[in-house]
């Protein structure tokens, strides 16, 4: 089960599936793609939707806000996933107050993206600090995916499931009792800082570095993270 990251669908998985060389169900979250006007874009109702479509086992896979909300999942369904593979995510803002000055910023943004087009808003994420140094041979790739979204369906989704709307899971993560595996790319280091600030909270983890990737692993470098997928080696371990 692999959830996609924010202005993306689930075809942004073709390459991690191609790599695992079998089925993988990749569905589009609430607000993207062909769940662009689903309503209502709410945690408890993305979690619904991925209940209703997973198998009875699984493992779990989350890149971005899709590892948020993969975390989420994780925890409501802790019988059924077999293992947990986040890529570049986080568990939230842990402060109270920063988390509540995320949130003024994202309903700010939902505004202006849907003022946008959705062609306008695809080229100004693009150019976000954590995504702007993604190789050239990607980006045509990426921004096909991001122009299967429109601007309402992105605002919604960014005010329903944002890092400001979601509640923070740092103090439940010694609870997750499946293995997990945080990957991250060399280049981010950001994230970097928080998948081993993770991994010291969760027992059976591990944290995954993958050599020359940036924050998005799984478009950079998807054989990799079909690796972890697997439980296999991946280029380098932390």
């Amino acid at each position: 089960m692999l959830l996609h990251g924010f202005t993306h669908t689930g075809a942004s998985w073709e390459p991690v599936a191609t790599a695992l060389g079998r089925g993988a169900v990749a569905p589009d979250i609430r607000g993207h793609g062909a769940a662009s006007s689903a309503e209502p874009v709410t945690l408890d109702a993305v979690v619904g939707d991925v209940a209703g479509v997973a198998p009875a086992r699984f493992v779990l896979v989350g890149y971005s806000m899709g590892g948020r909300i993969a975390l989420h999942v994780a925890f409501a369904m802790q019988e059924r996933v077999e293992r947990l593979v986040l890529v570049g995510a986080s568990p939230g803002i842990a402060d109270a107050g920063e988390r509540e000055a995320r949130l003024r910023a994202d309903l700010s943004l939902a505004d202006e993206i849907e003022a946008s087009t959705i062609e306008e808003f695809a080229t100004r994420w693009a150019q976000t600090p954590v995504l702007a140094r993604q190789p050239a041979s990607m980006r045509a790739q990426v921004e096909e995916d991001r122009l299967r979204n429109t601007p309402a369906g992105l605002a919604r989704a960014l005010r329903g499931l944002g890092t400001g709307a979601l509640p923070s899971l740092w103090d439940r993560l010694g609870e997750l009792t499946m293995p997990v595996a945080l990957v991250v790319g060399e280049r981010d280091r950001k994230f970097q800082a928080v998948a081993f600030q993770m991994a010291g909270a969760i027992e059976r983890s591990e944290v995954v570095v993958v050599a020359g990737a940036g924050h998005a692993v799984h478009l950079e470098a998807p054989a990799a993270v079909a690796e972890v997928i697997e439980g296999g080696p991946a280029p380098l371990r932390g």
